[in-house]
């Protein structure tokens, strides 16, 4: 195995981050969550007619987010016909699958979600607030807001406002609304997602506790220190480099700023997870380098496993993507 930049795998094992964890972080998502339980979704499905697969129904899903967003979701499920009902008579009831993209990225196409569609799951595939896709960003925030969603809201006097905090509760209320579609069975959703969607896998886990398994490849948003200090605040991180340059040139807040991250900083929402998780992590990762995601990993208490690629960054992973259709799969 090649050495990587990062630390030593063993003592990537046993890494438990840098950044730190805000005093009230326990009281800060508690209030977010109230928040949220006093958002009804709303959520409203309209026939797609881009793409109409046989055995799939394709629908636009909205639902309404906090603050007063609407967001948008792409929802795929069996056809009516396969929910005539089971051997018993009863109605037929579906396992469903959540699914984050990366930074910036939207839903994705259509066709990439057919495979668990085939094997009788509901589909639900997320558009960032704000990012490629139709959801909106309402802002509302003091401060900078020109490079980057991290640091959205950091000048802001209330942390409530930081923008992943309302993507994170998108995510729950994704996962809510879909749970109470009747055709789904709340107690068989999954999630996953790669880089963004990763970290998003994490954080719905990590809100909404009915999440069965959860597959994160190689996750953003964690431990942001650790990220600074290892001088890697570029590519996906490069907001936070812009931000000290322009708005902390001598570093006069950085204690205060990193522990106001903590808020969205997925290794501290992590010991919240009870689903099943599986990670996928590539050694040479220079945007989400390795140790910031064992950060988060090393604090899962729930069953868990690392999917290990040595020699590979932050790119395609060979076969993972079959791994992580037979571990939702399984599931149902």
């Amino acid at each position: 195995m090649p050495l990587t930049f990062d630390k030593p795998l063993p003592e990537l094992r046993t890494y438990r981050g840098t950044n730190p964890r805000p005093a009230d972080f326990d009281a800060y998502w508690r209030t977010a969550l109230r928040e949220l339980d006093a958002t009804p979704a709303n959520a409203e499905l309209t026939p797609n007619r881009t793409i109409r697969p046989a055995g799939v129904e394709c629908f636009d899903l909205w639902f309404d987010g906090v603050r007063g967003a609407r967001i948008h979701a792409k929802y795929l499920r069996p056809a009516r016909s396969h929910f005539d009902g089971d051997d018993t008579g009863g109605a037929k009831r579906c396992p469903a699958v959540l699914m984050f993209h990366g930074y910036s990225g939207n839903s994705g196409d259509w066709m990439d979600k057919l495979a668990y569609v085939s094997q009788g799951f509901c589909v639900a595939a997320l558009d960032v607030r704000g990012q490629g896709g139709l959801s909106e960003d309402v802002g509302g925030v003091k401060g900078n807001t020109l490079r980057g969603q991290i640091i959205r809201g950091l000048d802001d006097p209330d942390a409530q406002k930081l923008f992943f905090r309302d993507v994170f509760l998108d995510t729950a209320q994704l996962a809510r609304a879909v749970m109470s579609f009747p055709e789904v069975d709340e107690k068989r959703v999954s999630a996953t997602g790669w880089s963004q969607g990763g970290a998003l896998t994490l954080a719905c886990a990590a809100l909404e506790p009915r999440i069965k398994r959860a597959a994160p490849v190689y996750p953003f948003l964690c431990d942001y220190q650790r990220v600074w200090q290892m001088d890697m605040a570029k590519d996906a991180y490069e907001e936070l480099r812009y931000f000290f340059r322009q708005h902390d040139p001598r570093h006069e807040r950085e204690d205060a700023l990193f522990e106001k991250l903590g808020y969205i900083d997925c290794q501290n929402l992590a010991p919240r997870i009870k689903a099943e998780v599986m990670h996928g992590i590539g050694l040479m990762d220079t945007v989400c380098p390795p140790s910031t995601q064992f950060a988060a990993y090393n604090k899962i208490r729930a069953k868990k496993q690392m999917v290990i690629y040595p020699d590979f960054a932050h790119e395609g992973l060979p076969g993972m993507h079959d791994r992580i259709f037979e571990f939702i799969t399984f599931a149902k």
